[in-house]
């Protein structure tokens, strides 16, 4: 796994699909989720350095995101992106086994910062079942992984839309929060479906 492609595949498909992730944002929150998340991506590209081992390129994408986006996302990003890589540590390489441990640690520093569990309409109900879907099926490969992990985040970001959000500005909504899809969870589709671009088949 590349991490620097990772990280820049992200930052692109979060740029095309900005306006969309505001939308989502405007109807049950503040209305910037696109527009900070896309800000703090550039600003993670701008920091990477050549020859950066991946945990590294986690750590320090990671840091530019909490220190350059606002909102919830800088934080809950950059706080996933930094354990990732701090669990990676100075590996050269990122095998499937590698890359699952990284991912555990990516989600239980965002169940930890914000508190979410599934069901409270959050980017943790995306991010939870993909992380889940990548290491039950992590011995069949990277690629067979890293699918399952994606297939998983998108079923999880649907199921957001008839939930009532209990985390978040969301959640002043009430009852009127339902039949909305979660921005949080529709970015996190995005993370899983860079992944999934920048991962070869023969992986």
């Amino acid at each position: 796994m590349d991490a620097r492609e990772w990280i820049e595949r992200f930052a692109e498909l979060v740029e095309a699909e900005a306006d969309h992730l505001t939308r989502l944002d405007a109807a049950i929150g503040d209305g910037d989720h696109g527009t900070n998340l896309n800000r703090g991506l550039r600003a993670a590209m701008a920091s990477l350095h050549a020859d950066l081992p991946p945990g590294k390129v986690l750590t320090t994408a990671g840091r530019a995101l909490i220190s350059k986006t606002g909102g919830a996302s800088g934080p809950l990003y950059g706080t996933a992106l930094r354990r990732a890589g701090k669990a990676l540590g100075d590996t050269p390489e990122v095998g499937a086994g590698e890359l699952a441990t990284a991912l555990r640690a990516a989600l239980e520093g965002v169940r930890e910062l914000g508190r979410a569990e599934e069901g409270d309409k959050t980017m943790i109900d995306a991010l939870a079942p993909a992380v889940a879907a990548y290491a039950a099926t992590a011995a069949e490969g990277m690629p067979a992984a890293v699918r399952a992990a994606l297939d998983a985040a998108e079923k999880g970001a649907e199921a957001t839309i008839p939930l009532q959000a209990r985390k978040g500005r969301a959640s002043y909504l009430g009852a009127r929060s339902v039949g909305h899809l979660d921005p949080g969870a529709a970015s996190t589709v995005l993370l899983f479906r860079a992944l999934a671009d920048v991962t070869p088949a023969g992986a």
